[in-house]
């Protein structure tokens, strides 16, 4: 079975030409979904975060992720720890999804791919590419959270043209006729 890696920056579009996958039947993982859920529900790992970050980190109905966000993202020392507990919990649940899956192919959805040194665990990567402009449109328009806001977090991930040449396939994913007709393409390549 093959490991697809589907990346790209923020509001490139990962998550809707996630949805193409799951349409055609395909398992796909999220590992932000997965890394929230370790981080609600994995005792070992919320320990660790209240140990560091403070017991008010977590509410009644979970983990504060403004509030940690608020944390981490100028702090390098605590970005760091934060990673260095969650992505190991995240591989285990990533390994534990691959193992119970019976298909040709599985996608899984990293935004930090390249970054984490992630590119040997994938037999082919998918990189969704747009103009910072227009991501930074979408993800204001989705989370409703400021320009400045969006660049800060566009400043911890590799800018496309580093990423472009590590991909074996890369979709400007601009217009999402076009994004469809080359997931289409790319789907039934992976079939083969």
């Amino acid at each position: 079975m093959k490991i697809v890696g589907l990346t790209g920056g923020i509001g490139s579009g990962k998550s809707k030409a996630l949805t193409f996958f799951k349409s055609k039947g395909i398992p796909c993982y999220q590992a932000d979904l997965a890394g929230h859920k370790v981080l609600n529900q994995n005792p070992e790992v919320k320990a660790k975060v209240q140990a560091y970050f403070g017991s008010e980190i977590y509410t009644e109905t979970g983990l504060d992720r403004k509030a940690l966000g608020k944390k981490v993202f100028n702090n390098q020392e605590a970005l760091e720890f934060l990673n260095g507990i969650v992505h190991p919990a995240v591989r285990l649940d990533f390994q534990n999804f691959v193992q119970q899956q019976q298909a040709p192919f599985i996608v899984s959805e990293v935004a930090i791919l390249f970054e984490n040194q992630g590119k040997k665990k994938y037999d082919k990567i998918i990189l969704l590419t747009a103009p910072e402009n227009v991501r930074i449109q979408r993800v204001v328009a989705r989370d409703g959270i400021s320009e400045t806001e969006v660049r800060q977090r566009m400043q911890k991930q590799w800018p496309d043209a580093q990423k472009i040449p590590l991909a074996d396939y890369v979709i400007d994913n601009t217009d999402w006729k076009t994004t469809e007709n080359e997931l289409e393409r790319i789907y039934k390549e992976l079939l083969r």
